[in-house]
């Protein structure tokens, strides 16, 4: 079965105003926030959606549930709204609600990379995860291991929805990092990847259930 899958990156929040980690923390979306979800809405209102994900944040929540009022304004079914753990941007432990120069600082100085692009540059994204986890106190943050694990959670329980079927568009309102994540992954050449998804962005991916996660996602666009 192959799915078409529409990734929202959430509206702004105060988080990201103020330039700190917010991955499984809640800021609400501010007043932009709002409309670039509504932005989003207006992008995705020819699409008539089998279903709706998106993680259990404010963040997320408020985002999908105007996109959704947009979508069933222009004439379609609205699909009930999945929201689930496994959707959840990556945990931060200790450094959730820092300042995301001071927590890229923290895990990347001790391996000579003080910013996430120099992480990235030097060691590759696995490392961003891996480095925060071990610079984290408690430890509390997640691997990459960790992270995958959850992530991959996410495309299972879409593929088990025995509503869905060959074909059919799917919303998922994502988040930033995650998205970064999934491009690093899967994404062919020929993506600037060095600044991160706009928010209210759609990201378009085709994802084949009958296949191992793996090889199972194809880039369709990005950061639209």
């Amino acid at each position: 079965m192959l799915l078409h899958l529409h990734l929202v990156r959430h509206g702004q929040t105060y988080y990201n105003r103020y330039n700190r980690l917010q991955g499984w923390s809640n800021s609400p979306l501010t007043a932009s926030g709002l409309a670039d979800a509504d932005k989003a809405g207006a992008k995705l209102e020819g699409f008539d959606f089998a279903a709706a994900y998106c993680s259990d944040t404010t963040r997320a929540e408020q985002s999908a549930a105007r996109i959704l009022d947009i979508n069933e304004q222009a004439g379609h079914r609205r699909p009930e709204l999945i929201a689930d753990m496994h959707f959840r941007e990556q945990f931060y432990g200790y450094f959730e609600g820092q300042d995301m120069n001071v927590a890229w600082w923290a895990a990347g100085a001790p391996h000579g990379a003080k910013t996430y692009n120099e992480i990235v540059e030097k060691y590759g994204l696995k490392e961003t995860r891996d480095f925060l986890k071990e610079a984290d106190p408690f430890h509390d943050a997640e691997s990459d291991d960790e992270y995958w694990k959850r992530v991959e959670g996410g495309f299972a329980l879409i593929a088990s929805n025995p509503t869905l079927k060959d074909g059919d568009d799917v919303l998922q309102i994502s988040h930033g990092n995650t998205l970064l994540s999934l491009m690093h992954r899967f994404a062919g050449p020929g993506y600037d990847l060095s600044e991160r998804p706009a928010n209210g962005s759609v990201t378009s991916l085709d994802f084949d259930t009958s296949k191992p996660i793996g090889s199972a996602v194809t880039v369709v666009s990005y950061n639209q």
